[in-house]
């Protein structure tokens, strides 16, 4: 067990650490530079001088913004001594069944890579790039033949490995007893109670209001929305993450509800964003990679399959596709139980100098996958700052969605939890569904959806 000293001084190096290597460093340095030049700054106070013109210009919130962001992102250090794969995943069992489940999505994506004779990634002819470049805010209209091609695998799917979890540790006998769990999920994790989640969650207490019940139309404006939303507007005005996070657990208003994602997110989208986007573009116009088919197919399947019509496809397409070449990504497979497949040049297979990740986010779409994207088309319509969005929300949240773990925000967890409340605040319900063979997870296994080098096809992934 790590101490609670030396944990905070691991947190704080790794913070620094990661700063030190980020542009908000650079602009803060050259921040301090400027600030020489003015005449309230003195050389006896030098030090203290430049903090206060930091803090009253801004940055210094800017700083905190990206601490808290950090500190919400990445997992507290484990003990020096604990393996590396115990940062990824700390039950053998569960890294164990994720490893295999990958083998399954590789081995789908392969067979089909062969079936089609089509490379994994290859540079698109001079004509094709420039077709895709005049179409890039109208790629919805396009209808490319995808009737080959297959998704990689769909919830149900995924749902089947996450029944089929056993801890082999933990002996559980045939008969099922009063003290047995009854749902799908056969692993004994630890999940919280009702007193444990409303402690958790105490806004949504009886004695505090709750923006959607307290601003319904018997209560009076008054009594709480406008003092809500008119603090809302506060938390804005002054850019504080942590402020914003705290607040939106009462409720966020619709119309400051863009604005308040972006802060708790740090998301600014700043020109070198911007850049970093129309980067990632250009690498969709050169490049053709296999996935490409299976956004579209997906997009195809899902959203655009809507008697309501979702107007956003040209959004889902644009930002998935730039999702899949960013590279960035792969930082959040340090605390992922999952690992990016890794692909190799044509003829070089199995030679460590010429792989590379595949996709070069090193993550494979699977169906219902632009889901994920599709509700956030509707609060950013500049597709930077939509992209950089669902990014940040998926190293956050999202990814702990289609893997195996053991953490108390993954999908095993969640589904855990959800069968452990029912079956004891509910048994009724409960035994019902079970004998009419409506599982409760299993019925709701629909919410959660299921760079390259020049000059060379990528071939074979593993």
């Amino acid at each position: 067990m790590l101490d609670p000293d030396s944990g905070l001084s691991l947190t704080i190096a790794r913070i620094v650490r990661r700063l030190q290597g980020s542009s908000l460093h650079s602009q803060l340095e050259r921040q301090a530079r400027v600030s020489l030049h003015k005449p309230e700054i003195k050389l006896e106070s030098l030090k203290e001088d430049i903090k206060d013109f930091l803090k009253t210009s801004g940055w210094e919130k800017k700083l905190q913004n990206a601490v808290y962001s950090e500190l919400n992102v990445f997992p507290s250090p484990c003990h020096p001594a604990a393996p590396p794969e115990h940062m990824k995943e700390p039950l053998a069992y569960m890294r164990k069944a994720q490893g295999s489940w990958e083998k399954r999505i590789l081995k789908s994506l392969n067979s089909m890579c062969t079936e089609l004779s089509i490379p994994l990634a290859q540079k698109r002819p001079a004509s094709e790039q420039k077709e895709l470049l005049n179409k890039w805010n109208e790629m919805g209209t396009d209808e490319p033949d995808l009737s080959l091609f297959r998704p990689v695998y769909a919830p149900k799917d995924f749902l089947e490995v996450l029944m089929n979890l056993r801890n082999p540790n933990y002996e559980n006998g045939e008969q099922p007893s009063f003290r047995n769990h009854l749902g799908l999920i056969q692993v004994p994790l630890k999940v919280k109670d009702i007193p444990e989640l409303k402690e958790d969650f105490s806004e949504l207490g009886l004695n505090m209001g709750q923006l959607g019940i307290d601003d319904s139309a018997q209560v009076p404006p008054e009594f709480f929305e406008n003092e809500h939303v008119r603090v809302g507007q506060k938390v804005l005005a002054e850019q504080d993450s942590a402020a914003a996070q705290q607040y939106v657990r009462q409720g966020c208003p619709t119309a400051l509800r863009a604005d308040l994602w972006a802060l708790i997110l740090n998301i600014s989208n700043q020109p070198e964003d911007i850049l970093y986007y129309e980067q990632l573009k250009s690498n969709v116009i050169q490049y053709d990679l296999l996935v490409d088919s299976l956004i579209y197919k997906d997009v195809k399947l899902t959203a655009s399959n809507d008697d309501y019509y979702f107007v956003f496809e040209d959004y889902l397409y644009q930002v998935l596709l730039c999702f899949s070449r960013d590279t960035s990504v792969l930082e959040h497979f340090t605390y992922s139980s999952a690992t990016p497949p890794k692909s190799y040049i044509r003829g070089k297979l199995g030679i460590e100098e010429y792989a590379v990740f595949y996709p070069p986010n090193g993550v494979i779409p699977f169906h219902g996958f632009s889901m994920y994207v599709a509700p956030l088309c509707f609060l950013y319509h500049e597709p930077s700052k939509l992209y950089q969005i669902f990014r940040e929300m998926y190293v956050r949240f999202f990814f702990r969605l289609h893997s195996i773990s053991s953490h108390p925000s993954g999908i095993v967890s969640l589904c855990l939890l959800f069968e452990t409340l029912l079956q004891t605040h509910l048994p009724q319900l409960f035994y019902h569904l079970r004998e009419i063979g409506a599982q409760p997870a299993g019925s709701c296994c629909v919410c959660f959806p299921s760079s390259q080098p020049d000059g060379g096809d990528i071939t074979g992934c593993s």
